[in-house]
């Protein structure tokens, strides 16, 4: 059950009592509480009884979000200051250093970066990725509470003579942007927010600011890097900036759009593995893949090589074709030894009949499938209950269209 304490409407002034020893030693306090399994009835009931009442839910909050920073902050959870709206929309620091590298390292002209205009701060994690790049970092944020969020964690994490935080509104920054650089700075950074009312803005003119603003930084600020949703219309990316979708773990962890003086291929799939980094890239479009019968053996790519419409790159590496030239599923004769795609030895091919589907897996002795499908309208999970049966075997059953037919292809699960 998730234990959680509202920010209270003087957020500001709490966040200022959490930066001095004695806030600091509350927040200490409640992470030890924590750490003990104090739930949150008898933590809060001690805390209140030690640092007082008006500071003891602030205090234990700080602590509990620390908690859940730690596996994808490390060390840098114990000490930094943030709030529940901030890290949820936090992104991997791994990924933003990532981000950072690429837009401070030198182009093959010998243009270099040095100053970033953070523009929507937030609690700071492009900022402090920045700074600890080499950069010299304006964070700026219409928000006072961002404002007091980032100086802090800059000044905790040692990067206060790196960072100056500044109020200002990136609508009218980005209007004013002249000779490629924003603020006066070299390079930009920009993370539009993209839900409100706990819900996701699907269209890009209502995202804050609005795609007039992502449009102008990259037509204005060669050296720039906007963060976008992962579901962004091709047709929105502005000609000569690079589109670049990033995968983790299967999902798209995020997506960007390089201004023209970092782009380097007008398509880019990246794929995180640990501290490896695969990239698939095209200076062109492909166009698409080729469709045939299916072979031997299926292969699903993974969602960021989709998402990048680079699909016909991939193919052509694994002399694969598409099962239906809508459909983002490959095949070939041979199991693919590449990270852009899963393969499944594909056993049987039939017209999608859902009595026959279960007679078939009866007669093979499979009681337990896992279901994937892409071109169909069918629910994955009550698929599985359907097919679910007796036997101890396992496959996989995908549910797709193959030359425009509804097709079942029932596949190896190893």
């Amino acid at each position: 059950m998730r234990q959680s304490v509202p920010v209270p409407d003087d957020a500001l002034a709490q966040l200022r009592w959490l930066r001095t020893p004695e806030g600091a030693a509350a927040a200490a306090r409640a992470a030890v509480l924590l750490a003990e399994g104090s739930d949150l009835l008898t933590g809060l009931a001690r805390l209140r009884a030690e640092v007082g009442p008006e500071h003891a839910g602030p205090a234990w909050e700080l602590a509990r979000l620390r908690a859940r920073a730690r596996p994808a902050f490390g060390a840098d959870a114990d000490v930094l200051f943030l709030t529940a709206d901030t890290l949820e929309q936090a992104g991997r620091p791994a990924l933003a250093a990532r981000r950072a590298r690429r837009l401070l390292a030198d182009t093959a002209d010998g243009w270099g970066v040095d100053s970033v205009a953070d523009l929507g701060c937030a609690s700071g994690t492009d900022t402090v990725a920045l700074a600890r790049a080499g950069a010299r970092v304006l964070a700026v944020d219409l928000d006072p509470l961002a404002r007091e969020l980032t100086a802090a964690n800059a000044e905790v994490l040692g990067l206060s003579d790196q960072v100056w935080v500044v109020a200002g509104d990136a609508v009218e920054l980005v209007d004013a942007a002249r000779g490629g650089e924003v603020a006066g700075c070299a390079g930009a950074v920009l993370d539009p927010a993209r839900r409100a009312g706990g819900r996701r803005l699907l269209d890009p003119d209502r995202w804050s600011p609005p795609w007039s603003t992502v449009a102008a930084l990259l037509d204005r600020a060669p050296h720039a890097v906007v963060k976008v949703a992962p579901g962004l219309d091709h047709d929105r990316v502005p000609t000569g900036v690079e589109a670049e979708w990033v995968s983790a773990g299967g999902s798209i962890v995020e997506a960007l759009l390089w201004g023209r003086g970092r782009s380097t291929a007008w398509r880019r799939a990246s794929l995180v593995r640990g501290d490896e980094v695969l990239e698939l890239t095209a200076d062109a479009d492909p166009g698409p893949a080729p469709a045939g019968p299916v072979r031997g053996w299926l292969h699903e790519p993974d969602p960021a090589v989709i998402r990048s419409g680079l699909v016909s790159v991939a193919a052509a590496e694994l002399d694969a074709t598409l099962v239906d030239p809508t459909i983002a599923y490959l095949t070939s004769d041979a199991p693919a030894g590449s990270a852009w795609v899963s393969s499944y030895r594909v056993d049987e091919v039939l017209p999608f009949n859902l009595k026959k589907l279960k007679a078939l897996l009866r007669t093979r002795g499979v009681g337990r499938v896992v279901v994937k499908k892409r071109g169909s309208p069918i629910e994955p999970e009550a698929l599985v209950r359907q097919l679910r049966g007796p036997g101890a075997g396992s496959a996989v059953v995908v549910v797709t269209r193959v030359a425009g037919a509804p097709t079942a292809l029932v596949c190896d699960l190893t």
